[in-house]
């Protein structure tokens, strides 16, 4: 098992401290002790807490088990090509936790960070002061859940839950549910309640698409050949731009298909536009339902465009190109909805979560408090990033690419534990 330190204690020094016990921090830990570096994690609640806790029933990878691949610790199932369920990932990452035995303090949170004039990090936490010759934030980009002041508004008959507290349908009460955001996870829940019978209604976004298969494999074989997921952010048209994009919905549910939120519609889903505003009794739609609909599908087809200039490029023998064909369109555009009406009892929120780096008092962040870094190597000497969307490529908050960035930014802290080794030699010497 683990190291566990629970204890209150006074301060302590180690090389290195890690801020978060989720795949990111613990890949860290994974590689130091691997070049046998001292550090210390800290985690505010349990290992891999967001991933035992914070995820519905019927939660499924929707990238294939394949791209898991953490330190040593690459998937090792009989399904290389399916998609894990909830307690399959637990299980995986489980069996990652027993492998690194990291040396870790759960249930602490840390409250505030600083630079001391020494050069070393000093860490105030639940369990005391620490300090440390270099820190590795480890925390995540998905900290705080987006709740919209809005809801403040609505009567206080309608239950409402942010996504990561949504488990299943049963939770919820008689009536209609109201799903506001389209994203993956709204896509999914908004299924998951279709699917269990309930009478949903999606507020949608921007969020884009993706094909699950095409040409005879799934979409993300096809974009792992064409090498898109080794592309860092610095390759990408976007540049750091790319890291505020909406993740594509797409599902790995009973084997992996693609979302059609049309066919929703076609089935007695009520789809609107974007939810602006509650006001009177009447739920408030911008009028882009239409416009949410076909960008969603011009990314699909983009992206099988670029799949099938591969093909032709490479002469690849596959399948003949498919088509898509919207199944339903709306007949006009809806702005207003009565709530009482309409029979919605619950509202799930799913737009998203922010960020949280108020405990980090380290000038490191731009005009919008996002973190400035270089794939995780920020401009103060000895604080590193790690497990944020795009910190270096598509796969760099998933299980495919946050090893590589860990082993990037142990040859980081390696270099400078060394140096500071030999600066503490000589001047013991003299």
């Amino acid at each position: 098992m683990p190291v566990l330190q629970n204890k209150k204690q006074e301060t302590k020094h180690y090389s290195v401290l890690i801020i978060g016990g989720g795949q990111a921090g613990l890949s860290m830990s994974a590689y130091l002790k691997e070049l046998d570096i001292d550090h210390l994690v800290f985690e505010k609640n349990t290992m891999m807490h967001s991933w035992k806790t914070q995820r519905w029933d019927s939660f499924t990878l929707v990238t294939p088990n394949w791209q898991c691949n953490l330190p040593n610790h690459p998937y090792d199932g009989d399904e290389p090509k399916g998609f894990m369920k909830r307690e399959e990932i637990i299980n995986y990452l489980n069996r990652f936790i027993e492998k690194v035995q990291p040396p870790i303090i759960e249930n602490t949170s840390v409250d505030n960070v600083t630079k001391m004039e020494n050069g070393q990090f000093l860490l105030q936490t639940s369990q005391g002061e620490f300090t440390g010759n270099q820190v590795v934030v480890a925390s995540g980009g998905y900290v705080k859940p987006i709740i919209p002041r809005v809801a403040e508004r609505i009567p206080k008959n309608i239950q409402q839950i942010h996504s990561n507290q949504y488990k299943n349908s049963q939770q919820l009460p008689e009536g209609g549910v109201l799903v506001v955001g389209s994203g993956q996870s709204g896509a999914q829940i908004a299924e998951d309640l279709h699917i269990d019978g309930k009478k949903v209604f999606l507020a949608t976004g921007d969020a884009p698409r993706v094909a699950r298969q095409y040409r005879g494999k799934d979409v993300v074989e096809w974009l792992d050949d064409m090498d898109y997921y080794k592309k860092s952010v610095d390759e990408h048209p976007l540049r750091e731009g790319v890291r505020d994009n909406t993740n594509h919905y797409v599902t790995g549910r009973d084997g992996g298909r693609e979302i059609d939120l049309r066919q929703f519609a076609k089935e007695g889903m009520e789809l609107f536009g974007l939810m602006e505003n509650y006001d009177n009794g009447q739920l408030l739609f911008r009028p882009n339902l239409t416009a949410n609909l076909n960008t969603a599908d011009d990314v699909y087809n983009n992206i099988n465009s670029r799949i099938d200039a591969y093909i032709e490029k490479n002469a690849i023998d596959a399948p003949a190109v498919e088509v898509y064909e919207p199944v339903w369109e709306p007949e006009a555009e809806r702005e207003n909805l009565d709530l009482e009406a309409s029979g919605i009892t619950s509202i799930i929120w799913c737009i998203g979560f922010t960020p949280d780096f108020s405990w980090l008092n380290v000038p490191v962040f731009n005009g919008c408090g996002v973190p400035v870094h270089s794939r995780g190597v920020t401009s103060e000497p000895g604080l590193y990033f790690i497990g944020l969307p795009w910190l270096h490529t598509w796969g760099s908050g998933r299980f495919s690419g946050v090893s590589a960035d860990a082993h990037y930014l142990s040859e980081k802290i390696q270099q400078r534990h060394s140096a500071s080794m030999l600066d503490e030699q000589l001047s013991k010497a003299s």
